[in-house]
């Protein structure tokens, strides 16, 4: 090379070299931080992917955190319905051992309504001090809120409910009556006219038990129905005169609930119309006349059984048990319960059953905040004043002066309301365990598992290839090197030229 005022060898050398010095400080940056993508510039698409799985990384660690404390505030309610309950059981052996009216003085069952009045206090208590971090946990603030609940719609519980906007209307279709076990006994007058020295005996049986009867001539219908209603809590079976019969009918309505009547001796009463008829469908009020079994025929029973009520909720079919109804799926777990009336007619339940208006204990189980992550419970109130229901009674009617106390107060009743009490709380406290168990259990290892997975993913875009980069360091480091002594020879190189100068 004959020219000096541009060296091309080194601009070409030094163009190298710089290459390779970036190539070098890459490698180091790697290498110190452990991490591929320091910049945008590094990977701007494997950038994008992996802030993407940072947020939800991050999302997934909130959720799990959501969980535990979900689960703590689950553990707390449980142990105060854990009380109640004991409670509840202890107040039902206080009630059965009241009932042994002739084996207590009225000083005992003043002691033990004492001790129902300290029970009934004891349960408001726990109600209004079971609480989480200042949340009150079972004196209804979990409950949910609803607004313009419907004529006919005697008793409700919303399990469960999630949904966007304000609120969430509840509407119920009705598609298939609620009956009861009906029959109709014609007697043909308005007493029973028998064959001399002849007596009517018939059988009536139920869901709860059987009682036979025996009647003499002349008996009237109406004491024929107080002897059966004498017996409706033994047999389940209910009666009332209509026109020149008895009209027989559960006390209960659902396809568990019937009524049988047997007659084991008709006394000469066979005669004309007179026997045992099923009723109308549709009309329980109403005897079938082309079913008429004669009271002679009816030594093997005749028995009908009630129906459950059929109907939608919200699209949904419900399942159903007498006039009450129920779904349970992932966005609305509500339970309803109708009056005869709305139970046995067919159409919707007035512009909706009622409204959703907020309420609830609602969690975040997802990443992302949205309806889908969102789990909302309801824990209902569990003070006295609302354990039970409108057909058993509330148990705050056990307490003195009440109707249901044990002193002079009606104790059927109050048995009723016990019980009844007694399926609420392990309701709540069986949902309670199956949110724990299924819901926030099943929540928290499937979390786990995909902030395993997410943090797998972000390592393999973000993180630095050791193995990769040590290589890349040691080439880089030659490179360097060589390309440094070739910079210094071809720097070196234009002084040859001096030569032609002699």
């Amino acid at each position: 090379m004959s020219r000096i005022n541009t060296n091309v060898q080194s601009l070409i050398a030094q163009r190298i070299l710089n290459s390779n010095s970036q190539q070098l400080s890459t490698s180091l940056e790697r290498l110190s931080t452990g991490v591929r993508i320091n910049r945008g510039k590094d990977d701007p698409a494997g950038l994008i992917a992996s802030e993407n799985l940072r947020s939800e990384l991050k999302g997934l660690n909130a959720a799990i955190t959501n969980s535990e404390r979900a689960d703590q505030v689950a553990t707390i309610a449980e142990g105060g319905l854990q009380e109640v309950s004991s409670l509840l059981t202890e107040l039902q052996g206080l009630v059965t051992t009241t009932a042994s009216s002739a084996g207590l003085s009225k000083e005992e069952r003043q002691a033990n309504q004492l001790q129902v009045d300290s029970i009934l206090q004891t349960i408001d208590r726990i109600s209004g001090s079971t609480s989480f971090q200042g949340t009150k946990l079972l004196n209804g603030g979990l409950d949910f809120t609803v607004s313009a609940v419907a004529t006919g719609v005697t008793d409700f519980r919303i399990n469960g409910a999630k949904y966007s906007g304000k609120s969430l209307d509840v509407n119920v279709l009705v598609t298939t009556s609620a009956q009861q076990g009906v029959l109709f006994l014609s007697a043909g007058a308005a007493n029973i006219d028998l064959n001399t020295g002849s007596q009517f005996v018939f059988e009536v049986a139920g869901s709860l038990g059987s009682r036979q009867l025996t009647f003499a001539s002349g008996a009237t219908l109406n004491q024929i129905v107080s002897s059966i209603n004498a017996y409706k809590d033994t047999t389940g079976v209910e009666a009332k005169v209509s026109g020149t019969g008895v009209r027989l009918f559960t006390s209960k309505f659902g396809k568990d609930e019937f009524v049988s009547a047997k007659v084991v001796n008709q006394g000469g009463l066979d005669t004309g119309q007179r026997g045992v008829y099923q009723v109308q469908t549709g009309d329980s009020g109403a005897a079938l006349t082309s079913s008429v079994v004669t009271f002679a025929n009816s030594n093997n029973g005749i028995r009908d059984t009630g129906q459950d009520l059929g109907a939608y909720i919200n699209g949904v079919k419900a399942t159903s048990n007498g006039r009450t109804a129920r779904i349970n799926t992932d966005f609305l777990d509500v339970e309803i319960t109708l009056d005869q009336s709305k139970s046995q007619t067919l159409g919707s339940v007035g512009t909706n059953a009622f409204g959703i208006t907020g309420g609830g204990a609602s969690f975040q189980f997802g990443g992302k905040v949205d309806i889908t992550g969102k789990v909302a419970v309801g824990v209902q109130d569990v003070a006295v004043r609302k354990l039970g229901s409108s057909d058993s009674g509330f148990l705050d009617k056990l307490a003195s002066g009440q109707a249901n106390n044990l002193v002079d107060g009606d104790i059927n009743v109050a048995q009723k309301s016990i019980s009844e009490a007694i399926k609420q709380v392990s309701s709540i406290r069986g949902r309670i365990g199956a949110f724990q168990k299924n819901t926030i259990g099943s929540t928290i290892r499937s979390l786990n598992i995909g902030v395993e997975n997410t943090a797998a993913a972000q390592s393999v875009i973000r993180d630095s290839d050791f193995a990769a980069e040590t290589a890349s360091l040691t080439r880089s480091q030659i490179l360097v090197s060589a390309a440094t002594n070739t910079l210094g020879l071809a720097n070196q190189s234009p002084q040859s030229v001096l030569q032609l100068l002699g």
